[in-house]
Parts: structure tokens; sequence; C-alpha cells
């Protein structure tokens, strides 16, 4: 007996100093990183069904080999030795979207040269000009009852959306941004996209959601938010035509019910704030209190 124990414990000392303590911990920890990636983007969206039935073939695979179902077994390996390839057909879009949100990690988003004191006040500035001449656009068009469909451009860049459209390149105030999703105008059926501050371009065409979860109640304008903010980190406004409600899309997540206040600092927190974390260490946070303090006075 006493040889059984000193054998296993000989054994579990051979394991423990086969270990390098620097390297395997970290490999441990980057591919726990990488599963919690795989299943936090799959959640909730058309890939978890895709991946049962993935494991359903795999169950059925197994069970044609156990069985010696020859017919069967050859067409599943077929399946499996070009598996890779099927894999990133298949999940294109979620690939897709991964490979974008590395892009818009602060990694990503490192200032190599910094950033001009007086070129970041003039941008603070200008969004601070866009967001209130949007909060204020939009209370006009929800008291009117007209549709709107508004995308902040953040760090993605959204040039092939704005190539549907037309360039405007103007100075945002609430009466442009009115007159564009006036409901006779030929621009007002199209998403405005906002570029640094600035109305750049209107009459743009979104890409749908495939989100099924979305409620059946919310038109063609609420998708093509949703999916424009899958497919992007911009935050989009949305007007309802209907019920001139407010609603946000982000990161494929829709709210609604907006007040204008509660507009005014959604994309606030969502422009300023975050731009302010991934540029000098939050230098611009400061600048804009700054500008803040001098507004008030």
């Amino acid at each position: 007996m006493a040889e059984f124990f000193a054998g296993i414990w000989d054994s579990i000392l051979v394991f423990f100093r086969s270990i390098n303590w620097i390297t395997d911990p970290l490999d441990i920890l980057l591919v726990a990183f990488a599963i919690y990636s795989v299943i936090k983007l799959v959640r909730d969206s058309r890939a978890e069904q895709l991946l049962k039935g993935i494991v359903i073939l795999g169950l059925a695979f197994f069970v044609s080999w156990l069985l010696n179902l020859k017919t069967m077994y050859f067409i599943l390996k077929t399946i499996f030795d070009n598996s890779i390839l099927v894999l990133v057909v298949i999940f294109q879009p979620e690939i897709r979207r991964a490979l974008e949100q590395a892009g818009h990690s602060r990694l990503g988003a490192i200032n190599l040269f910094g950033v001009n004191q007086e070129n970041a006040e003039a941008e603070i500035k200008r969004w601070q000009k866009a967001i209130s001449a949007t909060c204020a656009a939009v209370q006009t068009l929800q008291k009117q009852k007209m549709g709107a469909l508004i995308v902040f451009e953040r760090t993605t860049k959204l040039g092939e959306i704005i190539n549907t459209g037309t360039v405007v390149d103007a100075d945002p105030t609430p009466e442009l941004i009115g007159n564009i999703f006036f409901n006779k105008a030929p621009l007002h059926d199209g998403a405005m996209i906002i570029r640094d501050g600035k109305v750049y371009a209107a009459g743009c065409i979104l890409p749908l959601t495939d989100n099924h979860q979305i409620s059946s109640e919310l038109g063609t304008r609420h998708r093509a938010g949703v999916g424009m903010s899958e497919n992007s980190d911009a935050i989009v406004v949305i007007v309802s035509e209907e019920t001139g409600t407010v609603s946000t899309a982000v990161g494929g997540e829709l709210k609604r019910n907006f007040s204008p206040e509660a507009l005014r600092v959604a994309l606030e927190n969502g422009i300023l704030w975050d731009r302010s974390r991934r540029e000098d260490g939050g230098d611009l946070k400061g600048k804009l209190r700054r500008l803040r303090g001098r507004k008030t006075k």
C-alpha cells in the first residue's frame, strides 16, 4: 500500500516539475479568454443555433462510426474533412464582427503622435454642436411625427455607407437636420451620417439586421439602425415616424424611449467621454469639463 501511494506522489511531483510556471499559465489564460470571447460572440445570435447544429452533426458522425453506417459515415467525414472552409463560410458575419471589435479596442486606437490641444478642443466643440443640433432637431421631429435615422461615426469609417448617399459636408444645425428629414425632402428616407461633428452625408442606405429577436412592431428604420450598429461601432439615433419614439442602437443593442436630455447624455457619454478615454489617457475629459465650465458662466 505504501508503494502505491509513493507511486502516486512521484507522479504528482513529476507532473508539477514538468510545468513551466511562466508560459503554461499564460497559455491557459489565453485559451480561456479565446473560448470566453467565442461564447460571448455567438451568444444570443444565429451562431448559437448553428453551433447546436454542428454538435448534432458531430454526434451523428460518432454514432455512424460506432454502428458502422458506411454511407452516413462517408458523407459526414467528407463534411468534417473540409470543416475549416465550412466554418469560415457559415460564421463569416460573426468572424467579421469579432475582427471589427478587435479593431475597436484601445490597442487599435493608440495615438502615436499625441493630440494637439487646440485641435482637441476644436473637435470637442464640433461634437458638442452636433449633439446639441441633433437633440434640438429630434425634439422637433418628435412633435411633427417625422422619422429620422442619424448615424454618429466613431472609430469605424463608414465610407462604403456614405457612397450610397449624397455628400453634404455642412455644419450641423437643427434647421438643416429638420429639412433633410422633412417627409417630402428627397433625402428623408435614408440615413444621415455625422462625421467629425459635421453632417457629412444624407440619404444613405444602411444594412438591415438579421436579429429575429427584434419586435415585429418595429419597421425597417429600426432594423437598419440596429444593423448599422452591428457592423460598426457607430451610435445610431432613430426617431419613429409612427409614434415619435426616440431610440438608440449601439453594438447591436436597441434602447428606446429617450427624452431629449437623456439622448444628449447618451451621445456625450458615447462620443465625448469614450473618445477621452482613448486619447491622451483621459486628457480630453478634462478639456471637456473646462469647456463646459466656460459655457455655463
